[in-house]
């Protein structure tokens, strides 16, 4: 059961991760399910934490330099939703995050986002280190092929995913569905209002 109000962390979506740049990428509906989440949180005034990656590297297409650098449309936060930019893969490092999650008396969190394999992973398994109650949600992140660290085999970006997400299962998170979360939701609001 959940213990506090859960948090859903919005990682990453930005428009230079829509660059052709980046090769095959699976799961096309994750946006579609990461705003309904964004919506269903808004619904019920939940915390919305969005982060937003600035590379350093001023060639890369999340450089603040860059259009890429801006969040995709209709993912920017709105009112008081709260904002990070982080310059590194996890969302804790070199950022507020853990103290603004612990002076609000956050401890659960849905991570959804770009990329999988990458700052959506190094984040929930940091989070998971930390002690936060940690889910990953698998239909609303995604990611693109990869190539082997020997530079002879192209992995597949749905392979990725997998591995990824299989990697952080009953470890560092909880892997969940959209549809699963939306439940748990329901069954938290349920639970806020007859107390």
């Amino acid at each position: 059961m959940l213990r506090s109000r859960p948090v859903l962390l919005l990682i990453d979506v930005q428009e230079g991760f829509y660059s052709p740049e980046w090769g095959e990428r699976n799961n096309l509906d994750a946006e579609k399910h990461m705003l309904t989440l964004l919506q269903a949180w808004r619904r019920q005034d939940y915390p919305v934490i969005h982060v937003q990656h600035a590379s350093g590297n001023p060639n890369s297409p999340l450089h603040p330099s860059s259009k890429g650098f801006q969040f995709k449309e209709g993912f920017g936060p709105q009112e008081d939703e709260y904002l990070i930019r982080k310059h590194v893969n996890s969302c804790f490092i070199g950022t507020e995050l853990d103290s603004y999650l612990k002076a609000n008396g956050y401890d659960t969190l849905i991570l959804i986002g770009l990329t999988t394999n990458h700052c959506v992973s190094t984040t929930a398994r940091m989070a998971g280190n930390l002690g936060y109650r940690t889910y990953v949600v698998n239909d609303a992140t995604a990611c693109f092929d990869c190539m082997s660290y020997d530079g002879k085999t192209r992995l597949p970006a749905e392979d990725v995913h997998t591995f990824a997400l299989s990697s952080l299962h009953e470890e560092f998170a909880t892997v969940v569905s959209t549809k699963e979360t939306l439940q748990v939701l329901q069954t938290f609001q349920y639970a806020q209002n007859h107390n």
